[in-house]
């Protein structure tokens, strides 16, 4: 099935220079093909008992399934929340180039 082992990582940030911090870090190191940055969010959530309310900025990093665990363990350590949103959406289809591109330019597991 193409892009089977492509996976779309979500991840919300306090803002967007955090963002942009672990996003560069993650192609850097070759972990993600690329990443984009989604600064201006307003956030709603329970935390401590309470409902929370902040803007945050979030991002998608392209990867294979393969790295997952290493590019979640890197997003842990680099991220300032104690518990950071880190999920992985399957791609499961898509422009044969671009799901390529991404396996190409990520490293071996």
């Amino acid at each position: 099935m193409p892009g089977s082992s492509v996976e779309f990582v979500y991840v919300t940030t306090r803002d967007k220079n955090e963002a942009l911090s672990i996003g560069r870090i993650l192609v850097e190191e070759r972990l993600a093909a690329g990443v984009n940055i989604l600064s201006g969010l307003s956030s709603f959530y329970w935390w401590n008992g309470a409902i929370e309310e902040a803007h945050e900025a979030a991002f998608i990093a392209k990867t294979r399934r393969e790295l997952l665990p290493r590019v979640i363990a890197r997003i842990k350590e680099l991220h300032s929340y104690e518990v950071p949103c880190v999920v992985a959406l399957p791609v499961t289809d898509g422009n044969p180039d671009f799901l390529d591109w991404v396996a190409a330019q990520t490293r071996s597991a």
